[in-house]
This record gives C-alpha cells, structure tokens and sequence, in this order.
C-alpha cells in the first residue's frame, strides 16, 4: 500500500501563497479586457496597431515562458527555487503596469506606439518571472490527489476577488471625467500592492528542500520530456484552443456590449455575473471531483462553456436577461476548469518524474503559460486587424455587417474551440487510481 500524501495544507499558508493573485489578477483583468478599449478611445492609438502590439508582446512574452520555468527548476538559493524568481520581480511588476496606464500626455503617434509597445512587452516580462515559479510552487505545497484541487481553488478564489476588483476599476474608468489621471491613481495603487504583497508571500512561504537540484540539466530534453508525456501533450492542445477562443471573447467584450448589445452600462454587471458563481461553486467543484474525478468533471464544464459561449452570438440588442443567464451558466463552468486544471497539471508532473526522476513543475507550468500565452497573442492580435478588416470605427453607430461580425467573433468562435477542446479531452486517462499507482511507486523510491 502507498503511504499516505500529504497532510492537508493549512488554510492560513494557502491563503499567503495566494494573496499576490489577488493583485496580480487586477492587472490581467484590467490589461486584457479595458487596456484595447483604453488605448484606442482615450489615448487614441489604432486598433490595428494596438492589436499587433498585444500579439507581439505575448508571443515573446511565451517565448520566455520555458526559460523562466527551466531556470527556476535549476535554481539554488537560500529563498528556494520559487521565491528567489518572486522576490525578483516584485518591483518591475508594479513599476511597468504603471507605465501601461500612464504614457506621458505630449507624446506624437509614434512615440506613443513605442511606448505602449515597450510598456507591453516589459510587463509581460515581469509578470511571466512571477507567474511561471508561483504555479509550480503551488504544485508543490502537496502530493495529496485531492487536496491539490483545494490549493488551486483557494487560488482562484483569491484570484477571482482580483479579477472582481477590476471591474470596479474599469467602472472607475468608463465614467471618469478624466481618464487619464484616474489610471494614473489606480495603476500606481495596484503597483504598490502588487510588490507588498509578493514581498509577504516571499517572507511566509516554504519549499520543499528534497527538490532542490532536482531539476532537469539540459533544457531541450526537459522540454521533449514534456512533448513525449501523453497527459501533457493532449492538455497542451486543449488550453492552446480554448484559450484562444476565451481571449478572443474577453478583449471583444467591451466593443459587443456597447455596439452590439446597446448595454454598455451592463457591461460590469455582465462580467459579475460570471466572475461570482465562479467563486461561490469552488467548494462544489472540490467535493464533486473526490466523487465523479476531476476529468469528468472538467469535460462537463467545458460542455457549459460551449452552449454559452456559443449562445452569445444570438443575443438580440437590449436583451439584457439573456445576456445575464449566459453570463452565470459561463462562470460556474469556467470556475470549475480554473480548479480541477491546475490540479492535473500537478498530478501529470508526477508522471513525468516517474519517467525522468526529475522534479520539473516549472518546465511543465511554463509549457502550459506558453501555450496559453501564444493562444492570447493569437488571438488579440486577430482581433485587432479584424476589427479594422469587418469595418469597426471607434465612438460611432456599426453597420449591420460590422455587428454581424462582432456576434460571429465574440460567440461562435469561442464556442466551436470549447466543443473541440471538450471532444478532445475525453481522451484523457490520468484518474485518480492511475495517479495513486504512481505515488505509491514515487514514494517507494524515496
């Protein structure tokens, strides 16, 4: 018989571990869903090229994705593989989404196309430093099969409060009689935050020390390991096409709820409605996976985002209920994937060190970054030149053909990748007993 995992995680650790989500999570949210509108109604900057600016930054930004896991599996400091890349990138998380919000007021075309361009690039970079090592430090905190879904849905949930948080900020922003200087006070707020608050999880977290040099020592064989492992390779093309269709939906959400819908002062209140039952089913989703397992589980959430994904290109203008009932079936769906993913994830690099005898959470959530990364990169910069090809003009009334188009982009394209991706995942073999048989072979070595 296996040894029995990891005693559960205090709730106490799991909340420090995931309180820099929360800040963190403000600035994805804000950046993702208002910087394009931002950029192209208030500083005025091209659709086209703030589109080509997103898809550059994110696909170099991905780029650095398996560098950064692969350096921080093979670092060595008293702080531990994780923290010391965390401490690292405190201040330039802060200083360069500051910089996002705040281009100085004089600049020419140009000179605001680099510096949006140089702002992008550079907060990507942070953020990725960040990211890539606090994933897999989450991984880490357990062996426990089931209590890693509780760490990654306490996670969520403090990342969630985020993602809520800026809402208010993007209301903040929508009505401010002076947005320039409101982004200016909210960018600085959340920069400040964003590095006390890694700082604190820095000081109070621990790692293990049995994995320290345990990392993978030549990085193109970590990164085939990761491709020949069948669990990874199938998860890596489901979050390549779903988050292709979810960035799609997210950076369009603005534009179809006020040129399309005609409820641009429900647009909050839309994402509301998806971001709280995201949060209020997280306990729902931790007791159903111990009774029906975590990939069925997340193949019937996937389901749901396909009918309301899907179901968004039907709403008619002004329909404000249907618009809302969709909002919710989307956010308790997705709520359960954010949950049960990282938490297979997890139970996936235990194969790979079954295989390898090496300990490489980091390769394995940079792969995962990377391909979201590139999927998001993909698909901003599609939606920026698609904007100006279907005939999109800033602040006016759309023809019947542009808003045709906005409905096809924002609700059939996510939907047909989330039926893809549903289709896909029944593939997927790792269950609970396949991964009891693998830790109870791990803890034998050990």
């Amino acid at each position: 018989m296996p040894k029995i995992a990891d005693a559960q995680v205090p709730l106490g650790t799991l909340l420090v571990y995931g309180l820099p989500g929360l800040v963190l999570h403000f600035t994805f949210m804000l950046v993702l869903v208002y910087l394009m509108k931002y950029a192209t109604d208030v500083l005025l900057v091209p659709a086209a090229v703030m589109g080509l600016l997103f898809g550059l930054s994110r696909l170099s930004d991905a780029i650095l994705d398996p560098a950064a896991g692969y350096l921080s599996d093979r670092t060595r400091s008293p702080l531990g593989r994780r923290r010391s890349w965390m401490l690292a990138s405190s201040l330039p998380m802060g200083a360069t989404f500051l910089m996002l919000w705040s281009p100085p007021a004089d600049l020419g075309a140009v000179a605001l196309a680099v510096w949006m361009g140089v702002a992008i690039f550079a907060y990507h970079v942070a953020t990725t430093m960040f990211a890539v090592p606090h994933d897999a430090l989450g991984a880490e905190l357990s062996t426990n099969h089931h209590d890693r879904t509780r760490i990654f849905g306490v996670k969520h949930i403090v990342g969630t409060l985020g993602s809520l948080a800026a809402l208010g900020g993007m209301e903040l922003l929508r009505r401010a009689e002076d947005p320039r200087r409101t982004a200016f006070a909210i960018a600085l707020a959340i920069g400040l935050a964003l590095a006390a608050t890694t700082l604190l999880a820095v000081a109070r977290l621990r790692e293990r020390a049995e994995h320290q040099g345990r990392g993978a020592h030549n990085p193109w064989k970590a990164f085939a390991d990761v491709w020949r492992n069948p669990h990874a390779r199938l998860l890596l093309f489901v979050f390549g096409i779903e988050n292709f269709g979810t960035a799609i939906l997210a950076v369009l959400i603005a534009y179809v709820m006020q040129y399309v819908y005609g409820l641009a002062q429900y647009t909050t209140a839309f994402m509301l409605l998806y971001f709280v039952p995201a949060i209020l089913f997280v306990p729902v989703w931790i007791r159903l996976s111990r009774r029906f397992g975590k990939r069925n589980l997340w193949v019937f959430s996937m389901s749901m985002m396909t009918l309301a994904f899907a179901g968004l290109a039907f709403v008619r203008a002004g329909d404000v209920w249907l618009v809302c009932a969709l909002g919710v079936i989307a956010g308790v769906g997705g709520g359960c994937g954010q949950v049960v993913g990282p938490s297979i994830q997890a139970d996936v690099v235990d194969y790979d060190e079954r295989a390898t005898g090496e300990r490489k959470e980091g390769i394995y959530f940079a792969a995962w970054a990377f391909v979201r990364k590139s999927a998001f990169g993909i698909a901003t910069m599609l939606v920026g030149l698609l904007l100006g090809a279907i005939g999109f003009e800033p602040n006016v009334e759309q023809s019947d053909a542009t808003k045709l188009g906005l409905r096809t982009l924002f609700g059939i394209v996510p939907g047909v990748c989330y039926a893809v991706g549903t289709i896909c995942f029944l593939r997927f073999r790792l269950d609970e007993a396949a991964h009891l048989a693998i830790r109870s072979e791990l803890d034998a070595r050990a």
